[in-house]
């Protein structure tokens, strides 16, 4: 069997992926009782859970020894053509189609909203102002309970946001920045207050870094999460390794969850296996806990009851289904939640990014050489072989790396538009839009890189610390 289990599983039926699963299983069997290396026994069973993920994601049905599948509804509708298939949980995102995920299948399989152009008319009545672009074109595509949200808020009642970032690198890439330019925009436009949370103890648990390299990695992302300009007065920013040592309301929260969440649960959801370390089983109550405001006693003078905004990628779903299913339970509200789609790898919508693949994405770090050079270089055209064959059928913008990546930084809807009609109908070269994109990215990095030259570590200390925010509860 190949090392990498992933090249190929797309192509496999239910019953053959149930089979490589079984097989694989009884291959991690043999490596322990051979006392066999623990590096190549890691790997054996790493592989088996990406099996058993893709097993999941393919079937709706958590892999059993000796009961193969039956009856089965596909996420995929019944077809078994590989760009139907998709993989998407908060450490993995598969797909083999150059569109990208498809994302109403998305929507069916969790269970979630489709933002449609109702709720987004009712927030820009809410808000008396032009929604976010990010709504208008689809970013934001997905909810659970912002109808809550806008009721609550019609009424004159408090909610706040909760975001995040897990601090894996020192450098972040433009694609980080989406939820934080959408949260400091419904910031701004609520006039609510923020809590962003740094998992920097998750990292440690799944990367192969120190406790004090995952805290390094937090401070210098919390100063590029500062520079897209949030309000420190309405702003706390916190990282678990910090603020789980001083505060009780979040850890009596943490162990509420966990006492209400079985071991059987997280293996169904998270695709945890009895080799995985018992920080990883115990770790998705952690990233519940901000959910619910009594977390936060400083801020929200105590009180519980307060409904929580959760705005995020949709590979973070998974923990904030169990979330909502436990809330009730622990007599909090349930958090509502806005789905960002994934920002796509310079490479096409169907690889991922890497942080250490410099060419997969623009980082914040970077020149406008490497900007313009990164762009030209690897980002993937929908344009034709030969201009003669652009001109006469012209570009495809649904797999234009560089199209794409306009429709995220590129504010001007017209211009946007202009652009459009002109790649498709050959009228624009892939060189030509290329251009654009990178005329829009420089000044966009090198702004963003003028501000993080101003947060200082004092500044860093002054979000950072539990206080009191310009809100009264």
């Amino acid at each position: 069997m190949a090392d990498n289990p992933n090249c190929d599983l797309q192509s496999l039926s239910p019953l053959q992926l149930f089979e490589r699963v079984t097989e694989q299983g009884e291959k991690v069997r043999a490596l322990k009782a051979g006392k066999a290396p623990k590096d190549e026994i890691d790997a054996a069973v790493r592989m088996l859970l990406s099996l058993k993920l893709s097993y999941k994601t393919t079937t709706g049905q958590d892999y059993q020894a000796g009961l193969p599948p039956k009856d089965l509804v596909l996420i995929n509708n019944g077809t078994t053509k590989e760009e139907d298939e998709d993989l998407v949980n908060p450490w993995n995102v598969q797909t083999s189609n150059a569109k990208g995920v498809d994302y109403d299948k998305l929507i069916v399989r969790f269970g979630s909203s489709k933002i449609d152009t109702d709720l987004i008319n009712r927030i820009e009545r809410a808000i008396g102002q032009k929604p976010h672009h990010f709504l208008r074109r689809g970013i934001f595509f997905s909810h659970r309970d912002m109808d809550q949200v806008l009721d609550a808020y019609e009424n004159k009642k408090p909610f706040y946001l909760y975001t995040g970032r897990g601090p894996s690198s020192q450098a972040m890439h433009v694609g980080h920045l989406i939820p934080f330019m959408f949260t400091k925009w419904l910031q701004e436009v609520f006039d609510v207050p923020l809590v962003i949370q740094l998992t920097d103890d998750e990292k440690y648990l799944w990367k192969d870094m120190t406790v004090e390299k995952a805290y390094e990695y937090a401070r210098e992302n919390a100063k590029d999460i500062i520079a897209c300009g949030f309000d420190v007065n309405k702003t706390f920013i916190f990282s678990d390794l910090d603020y789980l040592g001083t505060s009780a309301g979040f850890y009596k929260n943490i162990v509420k969850v966990q006492k209400h969440v079985t071991f059987n649960q997280v293996k169904g959801i998270f695709g945890f296996t009895d080799s995985d370390c018992i920080g990883k089983i115990s770790f998705p109550a952690i990233q519940a806990a901000p959910s619910f405001s009594s977390s936060f006693p400083q801020i929200f003078n105590g009180k519980e009851n307060i409904q929580c905004l959760i705005p995020c990628a949709i590979d973070q779903d998974p923990y904030f289904r169990m979330t909502r299913d436990v809330a009730p339970r622990i007599g909090q509200p349930k958090p509502a939640l806005l789905h960002s789609v994934f920002f796509p790898a310079l490479q096409g919508a169907q690889t991922k990014m890497s942080a250490s693949d410099p060419n997969s994405s623009i980082f914040l770090t970077d020149t406008p050489k490497q900007i313009k050079t990164k762009i030209n270089k690897h980002a993937f055209s929908g344009g034709r072989d030969t201009i003669e064959e652009h001109r006469k059928y012209g570009g495809n913008c649904d797999v234009d790396v560089s199209f794409m990546y306009l429709t995220f930084f590129l504010e001007d809807d017209d211009r946007l538009e202009q652009l459009k009609q002109a790649y498709t109908s050959g009228e624009l070269l892939t060189g030509e839009l290329k251009k654009v994109l990178i005329e829009t990215m420089q000044p966009l990095v090198a702004a963003h890189q003028e501000r993080r030259k101003q947060v200082t570590d004092e500044i860093v200390k002054q979000f950072m610390t539990p206080r009191k925010l310009a809100f009264e509860f």
